[in-house]
């Protein structure tokens, strides 16, 4: 019987989940059977398990919020065996097989990489919906962004340089400088005070309108401090685990406006043609090798434990990728 991850209590992820055997059931009308072929640990599918997800599932529940897969059965006029999917909504990706609504995956194009293919769903339509969805920038234009060497952050740095945008990104470690240069990074330093001035001096009278935050606390407040007047500050994740506490003077005198913004929301309140479009131009990046997110390690579904593990370390190089069908 096919092999799925679940748990059944929210908790340290390497301590809940557990392997278990799962019945195949015969499909209903709209429905599809896919064979998973990879899927990511995200921060947010450690969030999942954790119980502390902006989505909170009922229990016993199976993780992974996002994955890559081919229809191996379909009772839908949209999909075909064979046709190469990402999940789009959440059904529980760290599994041998899913059965889901054909409207929860996507059909993508079948000479797309399916490693990265399993990771196009989050980090690439995040990084493109905030540089093109809360402001249009003219070609040329500075985004600054803390957490560059995220996953988000890498895509960032790629799509901007795809739509002729300039980067400038923030890291905590020197170590991180070399490869998000080597990536597109027009400049990289480090997220620390005595880099404001540095950032002024580089883009001069033009100083960027667009922030991306996917730290809190200080590090917002760098980027609220280098921001133009009436700049746009996104706020997408909160690494940091500290709260934003907004001096009044960036409210009153700058006037910068704060945003929020999770891609499950986007693709729920957004025509879902746009949304194919958009995943389509993404894939086509990924084919042609222009956009790609690095892997730190990829584990098989058996090695669940292990992989959460090094998914909850500190210093990777990369995602954590589950392999979830035998090779």
């Amino acid at each position: 019987m096919p092999v799925t991850t679940t748990f059944s209590s929210f908790g340290q992820p390497n301590e809940v989940v557990e392997l278990t055997e799962l019945a195949p059931r015969q499909l209903s009308s709209g429905e599809v059977r896919l064979k998973m072929l990879y899927a990511p640990i995200n921060p947010a599918d450690i969030n999942y398990i954790q119980g502390i997800y902006g989505i909170k599932p009922e229990l016993p529940a199976i993780p992974g919020l996002e994955g890559c897969a081919e229809v191996i059965e379909s009772r839908s006029d949209k999909l075909q065996t064979g046709d190469l999917v990402i999940t789009i909504k959440p059904v529980g990706t760290w599994a041998e097989q899913v059965v889901c609504p054909a409207d929860y995956v996507l059909k993508i194009p079948s000479d797309t990489p399916v490693e990265q293919a399993s990771m196009l769903k989050v980090n690439p339509l995040t990084a493109w919906c905030m540089l093109t969805q809360f402001i249009d920038l003219p070609k040329g234009s500075w985004v600054i962004q803390n957490a560059a060497n995220s996953g988000v952050g890498s895509c960032v740095i790629q799509i901007a340089k795809l739509l002729g945008l300039r980067t400038i990104n923030l890291v905590r470690r020197e170590g991180l400088i070399k490869a998000l240069t080597d990536l597109g990074a027009d400049h990289v330093l480090l997220d620390e005070a005595d880099s404001i001035e540095t950032i002024r001096k580089i883009t001069g009278d033009h100083p960027p309108a667009l922030a991306l935050n996917a730290v809190g606390g200080d590090s917002a407040l760098r980027l609220m401090d280098i921001i133009a007047t009436k700049g746009i500050h996104v706020t997408y994740g909160a690494m940091g685990r500290r709260s934003l506490k907004v001096p009044n003077k960036f409210l009153i005198f700058k006037r910068i406006q704060l945003h929020g913004f999770w891609v499950t929301e986007w693709i729920k309140e957004t025509d879902a043609q746009l949304v194919s479009d958009t995943y389509q131009q993404l894939a086509q990046w990924i084919s042609e090798g222009k956009l790609a997110q690095p892997i730190d390690s990829t584990y098989a579904l058996a090695e669940i434990t292990t992989a959460l593990k090094r998914a909850m370390e500190d210093q990777r190089d990369g995602k954590v990728l589950l392999r979830c069908s035998p090779e």
